[in-house]
């Protein structure tokens, strides 16, 4: 695994620390949908984590990719929806940072970094999922201002999220070529928040939905114009991808642990279940498909880091790493017995988000033909 620098290895410690003193306590409850991981923010704003990426001038740490991916991986073996939250939000934060303009940088990005404000991307809407040109969203000049008119569906954060890059069409019909990207502000008139999406998948995540109903964003709140803001949205994809594949390493990596230790502990036919060789056979076979996905997270983050085409590395990781964590932490609940389906353990609240991350920034089949088409280019 690439090393990580004293400053990013102190980062990664903090990320420890507060799941340990501020997310463990908290798990069960958002299992239970009685609360969101939202509210955990500001403990990882005031130790930087919401800015690993960000760069100094705009008050953050200017950090690799590779941390980003490294406190993902963490903060998942603890939940899915949580890792999630604070990725998106330091996205936000990230992106108005180096596309928007200085005033509208001053205007958001400090109550990001602080957790004050919750960040999103929306991209998808009720009727365009993987197909992202075919979005309905419409952008329009009214003087010099732009009016949004359209809804958004299971966006992360969106329960919560006040700060929004938003994707919409400005010459209907075109695909790709009109859509550009907006700063939307949620306080704002026009904004109008709909009910959480109800999944038991993931409930940390706080997804959800937003209409805009002739919502007016400023002019110096363009971020990205037609014709460039496609190719934005594709460039940022390939480190969700990589780092949704970290996130699925990362849960299994705690589930392993979790077996591991039981069956240290746990007795059977007069022996502890480590000296079954099946038992252990099937913990062997989780750590090295593990180890596998994580050397694959590792290549996609060093092309992201270089600045280079991460498509396929990212791709393909992404779908090892998902197939992985859908085998593994099903396999090693089953090797948990009866105790696996306990609430105090993390396997079924693992097993469900490894679903989600199966669709998330784009879905196991999207991504196979995402590798062959390199295969055809390649010949």
């Amino acid at each position: 695994m690439s090393r990580l620098t004293a400053a990013e290895d102190r980062i990664v410690e903090s990320a420890r620390d507060i799941l340990a003193s501020q997310v463990m306590p908290r798990v069960r409850a958002w299992d239970g949908g009685q609360a969101d991981s939202c509210a955990v923010l500001p403990a990882f704003g005031a130790a930087g984590l919401l800015g690993i990426q960000v760069p100094v001038a705009h008050g953050g740490l200017g950090l690799s990719f590779h941390c980003k991916r490294q406190v993902a991986e963490i903060l998942a073996g603890a939940d899915f929806g949580l890792a999630m939250s604070v990725v998106n939000t330091h996205n936000v934060a990230h992106h108005l940072a180096n596309s928007a303009t200085s005033d509208v940088a001053r205007r958001y990005v400090p109550a990001l970094l602080c957790g004050e404000r919750v960040g999103c991307t929306a991209l998808t809407e009720p009727g365009a999922g993987s197909d992202f040109s075919a979005i309905t969203t419409v952008a329009r000049h009214v003087g010099d201002e732009w009016q949004l008119d359209g809804g958004k569906a299971w966006i992360v954060n969106a329960t919560h999220a006040d700060v929004i890059v938003v994707y919409a069409q400005t010459e209907p019909g075109s695909g790709a070529r009109g859509i550009a990207a907006f700063v939307v502000d949620g306080r704002r008139s026009g904004f109008v928040r709909q009910a959480r999406a109800d999944t038991a998948a993931a409930p940390g995540i706080g997804a959800g939905g937003f209409e805009l109903q002739g919502y007016r964003a400023q002019a110096d709140e363009l971020l990205h114009p037609p014709g460039k803001a496609f190719k934005a949205a594709l460039g940022s994809i390939n480190g969700a991808r990589t780092y949704v594949a970290a996130m699925c390493c990362g849960m299994v990596r705690e589930c392993l642990r979790v077996a591991s230790a039981y069956g240290a502990q746990r007795h059977t036919f007069g022996k502890p279940l480590h000296e079954h060789q099946g038992w252990r056979w099937s913990l062997a076979d989780a750590a090295i498909d593990l180890e596998a996905a994580r050397l694959m997270v590792d290549a996609a983050a060093n092309v992201i880091d270089a600045g280079g085409d991460a498509q396929t590395a990212a791709a393909q990781a992404k779908v090892f790493a998902t197939r992985m964590a859908g085998r593994h932490i099903a396999a090693l609940m089953h090797a948990m017995g009866a105790e696996g389906l306990l609430g105090q353990h993390p396997f079924l609240r693992h097993l469900a988000a490894a679903q989600v991350a199966t669709l998330t920034d784009g879905s196991t089949e999207m991504l196979l033909d995402r590798v062959a088409r390199g295969l055809r280019s390649a010949e």
